[in-house]
């Protein structure tokens, strides 16, 4: 079966969980205070399997649904299906801890500063998939659009959101999500940059 599946399950199901259940949602949520003083370093991971509310879900797991099949399939016609599924776990699960970081960095003597959502992991897909395929069509709210321009309409959506910082999303780790999707792609296969840049010179010509 599919990871991306995999985890759009476990993350839907652990998000109503966590509704219906105060005490596993404040245990779980990103709140950088409690790492520093409690050594709570779980909480890097779980915050990503956890949701603000059903917008804030499936806006997660429909972009996950649509670029991680892409992903999934590119990592394993490269490195094998067994390692191309490891990889595969390895960016999204890294994504959601390392976008959460800055978060822990800045934050770490805020008691009130909490993040949830799977945004880092989701991000780290969504740029891994544009750099295989950067001018491929994507549909927002019906509008047609290239990959690559999607990329950059998201970061600077992400980065004015997290200035606002007027709920609970992290949405910073939209933008350290996508960095390090950029990156671990990158150094998996290096090449991917030379094509991504043919692809959008060929587009503009």
């Amino acid at each position: 079966m599919s990871l991306t599946y995999i985890f759009i399950g476990i993350t839907i199901a652990l998000s109503l969980y966590a509704w219906n259940n105060q005490t596993v949602l404040n245990k779980w949520i990103m709140h950088p205070y409690s790492v520093k003083e409690y050594k709570e370093y779980y909480r890097f991971l779980t915050s990503g399997f956890l949701h603000a509310d059903y917008g804030h879900l499936f806006f997660n797991m429909l972009s996950l649904y649509f670029f991680g099949d892409i992903v999934e399939y590119y990592f394993s016609e490269i490195f094998g299906s067994d390692i191309g599924s490891l990889l595969y776990a390895a960016l999204y699960l890294l994504g959601i801890i390392f976008a959460n970081v800055p978060s822990y960095a800045d934050h770490k003597n805020d008691r009130y500063y909490n993040a949830l959502g799977a945004s880092g992991g989701v991000s780290a897909v969504v740029f891994s998939a544009i750099l295989f395929q950067p001018t491929a069509q994507i549909y927002v709210y019906f509008f047609p659009m290239p990959g690559f321009i999607y990329a950059i309409l998201y970061s600077a959506y992400s980065y004015y959101m997290s200035k606002r910082n007027l709920d609970n999303i992290g949405h910073s780790a939209h933008l350290y999500g996508a960095a390090f999707g950029i990156a671990f792609t990158l150094l998996l296969k290096p090449s991917l940059f030379s094509h991504f840049i043919s692809q959008i010179l060929g587009w503009a010509l």
